[in-house]
């Protein structure tokens, strides 16, 4: 990889680091980015290819800070809009190397068989996510009339001031938490059964939010797309005013198939 200390002393912009090449992800060969499409730090994309497979690619400067959140957002938006039309492998986010020589070399040239076979694998699948996120008063509301000793608590402190029933709050809250990763459990494993007549190829994410009811990736079929969409929305009717169910997607398989990340 190109050090970001080598200069040219013949040239008139003595000091400017030479561009490095940011990898996104690998596709097929016949895969074309649009015209206008631009990556990280606005670059173009551009590919680069090895007989059936090619990398999605763009140069950047070396000396230009890597890993902003608009960063991230372009590392996903070629990805997921890739994903639309065409199968791809993602690369962890930072996949940097020293010239295109290297993207053949380092990468395609390295893991073409496996790449060509993922690739094959994953013709006309993208991943989904299904998210649910508990109503707040809803999910309370059943947690409380569920626990005689969560009633009582709420008894206890209700309209009382903080300071007098710290012990209390402290009580109720940790009754809640624990009755809501119970909820979650069940959620998750009733999500889990109404998807498996469409596919087992699902993965359980953790929560991110105390909220969260449901978080699962999926691959699935993009053709297909219609009968996931009906399948969450009857659990989102069963589940009304209680969890918000919503799907994301297509978008890249992140969850399934993550790439080696090339050396350099």
């Amino acid at each position: 990889m190109t050090s970001a200390d080598d200069t040219d002393d013949n040239d008139n912009d003595e000091g400017a680091s030479a561009a490095v090449i940011y990898v996104y992800g690998i596709v097929p060969a016949d895969v074309q980015p649009e015209d206008d499409a631009s990556g990280v730090h606005d670059a173009p994309i551009e590919i680069v290819e090895h007989g059936d497979i090619a990398a999605l690619v763009s140069e950047i400067d070396p000396d230009q800070r890597l890993g902003t959140p608009a960063d991230l957002q372009a590392h996903a938006h070629i990805l997921d809009g890739t994903s639309h039309v065409a199968p791809v492998l993602p690369l962890r986010f930072g996949a940097v190397v020293s010239d295109r020589d290297a993207v053949i070399n380092e990468l395609l040239t390295e893991h073409e068989d496996e790449f060509a076979a993922a690739l094959n694998e994953l013709e006309g699948f993208a991943q989904y996510m299904v998210k649910g996120r508990y109503v707040e008063e809803t999910i309370i509301r059943e947690i409380v009339d569920e626990s005689p000793k969560a009633t009582d608590l709420l008894e206890t402190i209700r309209d009382q001031p903080e300071e007098l029933t710290r012990d209390a709050r402290m009580a109720l809250g940790e009754i809640i938490g624990q009755a809501l990763e119970a909820k979650r459990d069940a959620d998750t494993r009733t999500t889990l059964d109404a998807l498996s007549p469409l596919t087992d190829t699902v993965t359980v994410r953790e929560p991110t939010h105390d909220e969260d009811a449901v978080q699962l990736a999926v691959l699935f079929e993009v053709d297909r797309q219609g009968e996931l969409e009906r399948t969450v929305g009857d659990l989102a009717e069963r589940w009304d005013n209680r969890v918000t169910m919503r799907i994301l997607g297509p978008m890249a398989p992140y969850d399934f198939m993550v790439t080696p990340k090339p050396e350099g």
